[in-house]
């Protein structure tokens, strides 16, 4: 079983896994498109597929207030839908079981109503800072965009904690890291979908809008390159675990004001998250204050942002590396409370212990400016500026 870390707040949502395993990535040892072919015509009339297309989907993805990411899926046949967080930070499906009497108003999943349902029945528990989320484990056909997973292994949850899941805009949430973190050892979602021979290519990458009610995009099985400008820019893994790299450095006003080197790139953290003592230098550094709901979380005025110092964080492959730049519009949240603006500096403190910690989350904010390719079959992270 693995723990999970989450720190929430009125603007802020994270979800991530923690673990100190790895796990080895199986690579083609063939062309992406002979490994499709291979077995399409074994499973095309099973998943209503083309054999003669390279299948790739797109999923939009909707933007809450530049705190909440979510797109469409659908379980069951026939199909039943569910908004969930495409999560690169944990590794586990879930949505709420139709025999959950905690899980608000979302859309709740029953199985009974599926006619390609299998039954599993195997306890399932994640635990969370505020509790603990619980279900069981089930199988059934989970599309994502217009890709059909057959027998595809998730939970129904019949017991969310507290306020975060019961109020938030998603039902469920979908996680995207390594088979090594998560629970039950159970195999994630894309990573069925590779096994199956599913997809074009072992690559989901996404586009994340900064402006709320703008949606997104979430493209299985390869990339959109009418989304960014310039050429991808290539990081390879330190780790297995999360989607995690090296980090060489963070700096404002030329200062290096990150203590770790290891950072990891999470769709499902709302900020940018690293230890607290790092973050409070920041939060001085720009004037921030912290507010008295968190105090590992600040606010700001709104006045003198364009005279705020531009961040540069450094990525290398090799002996390639690359400054990527985000000014105060990047990593400052404009928001509105009670009819005023309030501006909410985009980091949180967050001290992550041995042998996980310490580490540095790039979050949404930096997916939002930079275009991300998630490479599963080359194990690496591609970074291009959103358009």
């Amino acid at each position: 079983m693995f723990s999970l870390i989450k720190a929430i707040s009125l603007f802020t949502l994270f979800v991530t896994a923690i673990s100190s395993n790895t796990i080895q990535i199986k690579k083609f040892d063939i062309s992406p498109e002979e490994h499709f072919t291979l077995s399409c015509k074994s499973i095309g009339s099973l998943t209503k597929m083309d054999c003669g297309v390279m299948p790739q989907s797109s999923i939009s993805i909707q933007n809450y207030m530049n705190a909440q990411f979510y797109g469409n899926i659908h379980i069951g046949t026939p199909e039943q839908s569910f908004t969930v967080i495409f999560d690169t930070g944990s590794s586990n499906l879930w949505v709420p079981s139709s025999t959950c009497s905690s899980c608000g108003s979302h859309a709740k999943y029953d199985h009974s109503q599926s006619n390609t349902y299998v039954s599993n029945g195997t306890d399932f528990e994640i635990r969370y800072g505020s509790g603990s989320v619980k279900g069981f484990i089930s199988k059934d056909t989970v599309t994502l965009g217009n890709i059909p997973v057959p027998n595809a292994i998730f939970a129904e949850v019949t017991n969310e904690p507290g306020m975060v899941f019961k109020k938030g805009k998603f039902d469920g949430i979908l996680g995207l890291a390594w088979k090594s973190i998560s629970v039950d050892g159970i195999n994630p979602i894309f990573n069925q979908m590779i096994d199956a021979k599913l997809i074009a290519e072992p690559v989901f990458s996404f586009y994340l809008t900064s402006e709320s009610g703008k949606d997104g995009e979430l493209t299985i099985g390869g990339i959109n390159k009418d989304k960014f400008t310039g050429e991808l820019f290539y990081v390879p893994l330190s780790s297995e675990s999360y989607w995690e790299i090296n980090m060489d450095g963070f700096t404002m006003n030329g200062q290096q004001v990150i203590s770790t080197k290891t950072a990891i790139v999470d769709t499902g953290t709302s900020l940018f998250a690293g230890p607290k003592e790092d973050v409070k230098k920041i939060a001085k550094m720009v004037g921030a204050y912290s507010t008295f709901i968190n105090p590992n979380e600040f606010m700001m005025s709104c006045n003198n942002l364009d005279s705020l110092p531009v961040i540069k964080i450094n990525l290398c492959n090799g002996n390639q590396c690359k400054d990527f730049e985000l000014t105060a519009d990047d990593y400052v949240l404009k928001v509105t409370m009670f009819g005023h603006s309030v501006c909410i500096l985009g980091f949180t403190g967050i001290d992550i212990p041995p042998p996980r910690g310490p580490l540095f989350i790039l979050g949404d904010p930096f997916i939002r400016k930079y275009y991300t390719v998630f490479d599963v079959g080359q194990e690496r992270i591609g970074f291009a500026t959103a358009v």
